[in-house]
């Protein structure tokens, strides 16, 4: 009976491979570790991270070594030293598949959340979610108690979502001066749910979606799990975001059937497209015949004063076909009120909520009478207000630690969002994000928001932390550079607790 699930092709893992920055020597005249080890080392951190899932097939000996441009005496023993590790499992006439060592915890793919009881030990840069503001959590929940006895008397399921909600948030759209109606709105389980829906609408198994590169990690995921093929198009350096020569060119040659973007404080760069870039952006797709989906989960954090926020992406699409816009409660309130939206034209809305009969059915009443009751009484623009003096706060503090502890690293400061997109100074992200966990802090590598290997060199870190929290964070992040930087960071042997 075969073991493993899936196949990882000899020339995909060359690709993720080739992209890892050799470990660097220990020291004047220390000599590099053997090849094979170096090979070994760079597969099992794709499997740690979730890059490479386990019970995931590896090529033949042959194959790799071919692709790679070495012996295949070097596959052989790297697959020999990645049984020994309990990393790789073979059999006659089966191959090897990836595994993980007895005892150790199954890699996620995505950025998940670390477990409550983690809290305590380990600082969480994975998840770029804050606390509830309180106290609006609990008076919209008890707001949305009061208003939920006529919906108990009903079935409760609502597909398109509660006509009052679609009511307030179409109303809001046209404050902010896109004119919306109703039926123009889908209520969703989260921005995630919102889309899952429309890649299952519009991109079936095997077609193209365009994505910033980076982009976020967790619908990079998604939509690869929905078997779409991803195709990357470069993010310009720092804060400038969207090259619109770039984005058209790759719309037009590779004809994607949809393109992902983060206008509104791009995750995880932090950049906020003009709105010269956004024009373009919707030219550029309706020329090519795209769906443009924007995702707007960040775009009421803008965290300095001083920046005017351009018109939503969807203002730009007269006709109102190309493009479809994402929402959601999670970034700006809670990640636990797992609410989201889609605007987009009436058919297309029929279509998804058409489609929902195949799903989920429909969105938490209680969560969306929560959110109504947030948006009526005037709690959201409260809770949204102490979100950004939260995130505000915790910016200046995470980026002042950094540039005390990690003068090296290079990074700019965005104007809004939840995170600091970081250049570590010549140092694996990957490596980083393994040698973090064992000295206390938890932080996402930049491989986990590029395809096939990129942004090797980089980490994502939230504004979930502050003040000496924060200082903190930055001295187990050196304290992981220095290992890494000596090169501790792989290896059976290497220390499994907390060093800070």
């Amino acid at each position: 009976m075969t073991q493993w699930t899936s196949a990882v092709g000899a020339a995909q893992l060359a690709r993720q491979l080739l992209a890892q920055r050799p470990r660097p020597a220990a020291g004047p005249g220390a000599r590099r570790p053997p090849a094979y080890r170096t090979l070994a080392d760079g597969i099992r951190l794709l499997v740690l991270e979730g890059r490479v899932p386990v019970a995931a097939r590896l090529p033949a000996e042959r194959e790799l070594a071919a692709a790679l441009g070495v012996s295949r005496t070097t596959v052989a023993a790297a697959y020999e030293a990645l049984r020994g590790e309990g990393f790789l499992q073979s059999r006659r006439g089966a191959g090897s598949w990836t595994a993980v060592p007895a005892g150790n915890p199954l890699p996620a793919r995505g950025l998940e959340p670390l477990p409550p009881e983690s809290l305590g030990s380990v600082i969480d840069l994975g998840t770029a979610s804050l606390p509830a503001p309180e106290p609006w959590l609990s008076r919209a929940v008890q707001g949305a108690l009061e208003e939920l006895p006529p919906y108990a008397h009903t079935h409760g399921d609502y597909p398109a979502g509660l006509p009052a909600l679609r009511r307030t948030l179409a109303e809001r759209y046209t404050a902010r001066g896109v004119p919306t109606m109703p039926e123009q709105i889908m209520v969703t389980t989260g921005a995630m749910g919102a889309i899952d829906a429309i890649c299952h609408l519009f991109a079936g198994r095997g077609e193209r979606i365009a994505v910033e590169s980076p982009s976020y990690a967790n619908i990079l995921q998604l939509m690869r799990e929905a078997g779409a093929r991803l195709v990357p198009v470069a993010m310009a350096e720092g804060l400038a975001g969207w090259d619109s020569v770039r984005w058209r060119q790759v719309l037009r040659d590779a004809a994607p059937r949809l393109a992902y973007v983060v206008a509104d404080f791009h995750n995880p760069t932090g950049a906020l497209a003009d709105e010269d870039q956004r024009r373009r952006l919707v030219d550029a797709a309706r020329s090519a015949g795209t769906v443009l989906v924007a995702d707007e989960t960040m775009s009421e954090l803008r965290l300095d004063d001083d920046i005017a926020m351009p018109r939503p992406v969807c203002a730009f699409d007269s006709g109102g076909s190309t493009v479809i816009t994402v929402g959601s409660a999670s970034k700006a309130f809670w990640a636990g009120l797992r609410v989201g939206w889609v605007r987009a034209a009436p058919d297309v809305i029929r279509s998804l909520v058409a489609a929902r009969a195949y799903a989920d059915l429909g969105t938490p009443v209680l969560e969306q009478l929560a959110l109504h009751w947030l948006m009526r009484t005037g709690g959201w623009e409260e809770a949204v207000a102490m979100r950004r003096a939260q995130a505000r706060d915790n910016r200046d503090a995470l980026v002042a630690a950094v540039r005390e502890r990690l003068p090296d690293w290079e990074f700019a400061v965005p104007h809004g969002g939840l995170t600091l997109w970081v250049r570590t100074g010549g140092l694996s992200g990957s490596r980083l994000a393994e040698v973090g966990e064992r000295v206390g802090v938890r932080v996402p590598s930049g491989p986990r928001f590029g395809v096939d290997g990129a942004f090797e060199g980089y980490v994502r870190l939230p504004f979930t932390v502050g003040g000496p929290v924060a200082d903190e964070a930055a001295v187990r992040l050196a304290a992981a550079a220095r290992l890494v930087e000596t090169g501790a960071s792989t290896g059976t042997d290497a220390p499994r607790t907390f060093v800070a």
